[in-house]
């Protein structure tokens, strides 16, 4: 009882008051940096997160819209389309957010899900043989699409051990998504054993 209490965490913050104490988020405006909460991240939003953003909200949005209707062909090919674009997506909130670990998602993601659609391509070969997906421009253009964006990332990164990550990434993802997608298109149909 004779002790002092510790100040309570987020109250204030370099003399500054940020609004917890008044049931807000804590939030401190600083000059030229964005917001930073009381625990000391930033929260800023900057073009890469805007760009993500509209990736991943418009194009796995209407992926996923995609998945969850209309024929099997369509369904396959959005499956694809997914993959392909949550990785430039992720790519671009590592830069955003200068989180490295989620470059590693974005490699992994490329390199697993093309693998996933040749599982649904052998798995579903007779049903897409009577009605073949026909999505070659919007492969194409999704695959197009996430070399900009690898591209540009790597101009941003400059050289180094990250842009090498990055053109691996780049090439997992654009290879994976054309080579998924023929195979969805009956283009390897002659390797099957019988």
């Amino acid at each position: 009882m004779g002790r002092p209490r510790p100040p309570l965490a987020g109250v204030h913050q370099r003399g500054r008051h940020t609004g917890a104490d008044r049931g807000g988020l804590g939030l401190v405006r600083r000059s030229g940096r964005g917001a930073r909460s009381a625990a000391g991240d930033e929260r800023a939003v900057n073009g890469w997160t805007v760009a993500a953003t509209v990736t991943i909200a418009g194009g796995v949005g209407a992926t996923v819209w995609g998945v969850a209707t209309g024929p099997l062909s369509r369904r396959v090919v959005a499956q694809n389309l997914s993959c392909a674009l949550a990785c430039p997506g992720l790519l671009l909130l590592a830069q955003g957010y200068e989180r490295p670990a989620y470059v590693d998602l974005a490699l992994v993601l490329a390199l697993l899900g093309p693998v996933g659609t040749l599982v649904f391509a052998r798995l579903l070969a007779d049903d897409l043989a009577q009605d073949p997906p026909r999505a070659r421009a919007v492969t194409v253009a999704v695959a197009c699409f996430g070399g900009v964006v690898v591209l540009v990332l790597c101009a941003a990164a400059g050289p180094g051990r990250a842009m090498m990550k990055l053109l691996v990434t780049g090439a997992l993802l654009i290879g994976g998504n054309l080579l998924a997608s023929r195979a969805l298109s009956g283009g390897f149909s002659g390797g099957r054993r019988g």
